[in-house]
């Protein structure tokens, strides 16, 4: 591996840490939206819930993620996985359900139960070159949660929290 890719290795890393500390540690909404390119798209899957584009990303993170965190809201990487275009991380995500969560189970009222789910996340990269200089962002930030599992722990069905999901707001 040649010094140029490994700093682009390390690079990705950087910038994906930081947008997930910008999110999850400091409620900066402007330095996470920082890390973004103009037309990046964030989706949780499988609720399919998310946002395209800079001013979408800003209301979606700005209204249904930031104030919907839960207090105990913690991660534990299990792996990664980087190359470079994006970096892959598998994590085991806990949290007790004390206020609705509308990004990752919109409509479902809380249930002040703890949960432990896996969830993988993939977050591609565009790079730019200038002079020597590369200027890196994130194009695309697509979660996958074991929503399965979130349900049983929960104590929720699977075709309750469907219909909720998908009633109109």
């Amino acid at each position: 591996m040649t010094v140029g890719i490994r700093r682009l290795l390390t690079s990705n890393q950087r910038i994906r840490d930081a947008f997930h500390a910008a999110l999850h540690r400091d409620a900066d909404l402007d330095a996470a939206l920082a890390a973004l390119a103009p037309d990046a798209m964030l989706l949780n899957a499988p609720m399919g819930t998310g946002a395209r584009d800079h001013d979408g990303l800003r209301r979606y993170l700005g209204t249904a993620l930031l104030p919907h965190l839960p207090e105990d809201l913690a991660f534990r990487r299990i792996t990664r996985t980087v190359d470079q275009r994006r970096v892959v991380d598998e994590d085991l995500v806990a949290f007790t359900h004390d206020r609705d969560l509308p990004w990752l189970l919109p409509g479902v009222p809380p249930t002040h139960r703890y949960a432990e789910v896996t969830a993988i996340s993939i977050v591609g990269f565009r790079h730019r070159s200038h002079l020597g200089d590369v200027v890196s962002q994130i194009t695309s930030h697509r979660t996958f949660w074991d929503l399965t599992g979130l349900l049983a722990q929960l104590r929720l069905s699977p075709s309750a929290v469907a219909a909720v999901a998908t009633t109109p707001r």
